[in-house]
């Protein structure tokens, strides 16, 4: 006769000492639960509303400027650190966990244009309608912690004198030069007060620099003449060329994948690009009803931020054609610029009405410190989120935002044009003879010709 007994070691549930939490014992066998995909279905939908509930991306504003903020940098060795400069000429190293003023730079007379750091924190370079380059030496990182911040300003190490005004500058990932942009491409050493090289390619303004972070001499630009162009600081002509039908504002390259960079354009789209195959575009970017006025990616390379005329701030996936969060305040003006902090968990913004805004990158992330068992279960539920996100009541509360009013009436006008521009291209291809107009694919569409 055969006994069937159930046995199991004290071991098993017995907790070590009294704090331990109490062990419980699972069976994952599928078969004992028939209604698995049904609980976990319901679990992404409460994920999903819970997100909604806890969704406070708005962290602060850091108020001290008396102009509209132009141009942003990071330090790449203080992760606190966050340096502005205005129209005013005023530029401020901000410390963003307090959002107070830690340092001021003065000695422009016009508007900063641009600012960049170098490669190891040291030197602050900036630019600005008055004609000049100011080398700054960054503060100490334990200025932060010093009560006394009244009279923390200092005084350039250098002052280049040029004959054209700037638009930006942009420092190597790793080296010595930098590169202004104005009426041409400037490279510069930090010890040579004339420019090392310069390289011009038609006669209209460049109004935009970006060193690639894979390779330290190449460089993209963008001019008022609708193109963005490729430098190579090894060679004595520019490299590459492509003409758009309208003008872009800022460029950005993907530091995880540095041979793609994304383009911010006046015609409310972002456009990315390998550097390799300029004669399309790898993705475009929508929903944006502004101009984009500046771009930049996060250090994990998977999305970027973007900053509009339309005063708001949007977060796009690096292979997304939609943005996947929006953020906006009713006192926020046209924003200029745009930063991801170098952990990639917070985006700064600088706008028209002389504050930056400090946001979360994701909007319901808990700050402070999370205990093990919450990430664990954070994480068991943004999984349960990505599994069912195709179902129409998941993607529906996970996209749903609210927008305001004129953002709104703007993106249905918007879209109204666009759907208009798509009948009418229809029926003029049904009423032609078959063959004789060809429909361009939209990466294709706003791009002229690519010259090399």
């Amino acid at each position: 006769m055969k006994v069937k007994v159930i046995s199991r070691s004290t071991d098993e549930f017995t907790r070590e000492r009294s704090q331990d939490l109490q062990r419980v014992f699972r069976n994952f066998d599928p078969s004992l639960r028939p209604q698995e995909k049904a609980v976990e279905y319901v679990r992404a939908l409460n994920a999903a509303k819970l997100d909604k509930i806890f969704a406070r991306p708005f962290i602060g504003a850091m108020d001290g400027h008396r102009d509209s903020i132009k141009c942003m940098a990071k330090n790449p060795n203080y992760l606190k650190a966050i340096f502005s400069g205005s129209d005013d000429g005023d530029i401020r190293l901000w410390d963003l966990a307090s959002r107070r003023t830690l340092c001021q730079f003065p000695g422009h007379q016009g508007a900063v244009q641009g600012l960049t750091v170098s490669t190891d924190g040291s030197i602050l370079v900036s630019c600005g309608s008055d004609c000049t380059v100011r080398l700054w030496n960054v503060p100490d990182a334990n200025l932060a912690d010093s009560d006394n911040l009244s009279d923390n300003s200092a005084k350039p190490v250098a002052v280049y004198v040029w004959k054209n005004a700037f638009r930006a500058v942009d420092h190597q990932w790793d080296g010595d030069l930098f590169a202004t942009a104005g009426a041409q491409v400037d490279i510069w050493n930090h010890n040579r007060s004339q420019p090392v090289n310069t390289f011009d390619w038609g006669a209209d303004t460049t109004i935009s620099v970006r060193f690639n972070p894979g390779e330290p001499n190449i460089l993209a630009t963008s001019a008022n003449d609708r193109s963005i162009t490729l430098y190579d600081l090894r060679m004595s002509s520019p490299a590459r060329k492509v003409i758009m039908r309208t003008k872009t504002n800022s460029i950005a390259w993907n530091p995880m994948e540095p041979m793609n960079f994304t383009a911010a354009n006046e015609d409310c789209n972002c456009y990315s690009y390998d550097a390799r195959k300029l004669e399309e575009a790898k993705c475009v970017h929508k929903d944006h009803v502004s101009a984009v006025m500046d771009i930049d990616f996060s250090p994990t390379g998977r999305e970027f931020v973007t900053g509009s005329y339309d005063r708001t701030v949007r977060i796009f996936q690096y292979n997304g054609g939609h943005s996947r969060e929006i953020y906006h305040t009713k006192r926020m003006q046209r924003v200029f610029c745009v930063k991801y902090s170098c952990d990639a968990s917070y985006v700064i913004s600088g706008s028209d009405d002389t504050n930056l805004r400090l946001w979360k990158a994701k909007a319901s992330e808990q700050l402070g410190v999370v205990l093990p068992r919450e990430r664990k279960k954070h994480e068991y539920l943004e999984a349960v989120k990505n599994r069912y996100k195709h179902l129409p009541e998941v993607k529906r509360i996970v996209r749903h935002r609210h927008l305001p009013r004129p953002v709104y009436k703007a993106a249905n006008l918007r879209r109204t044009m666009i759907e208009a521009e798509r009948r009418k291209e229809q029926r003029r291809k049904a009423h032609s003879a078959p063959g004789s107009i060809v429909t361009e694919p939209v990466r294709k569409r706003r791009i002229i010709k690519e010259v090399e």
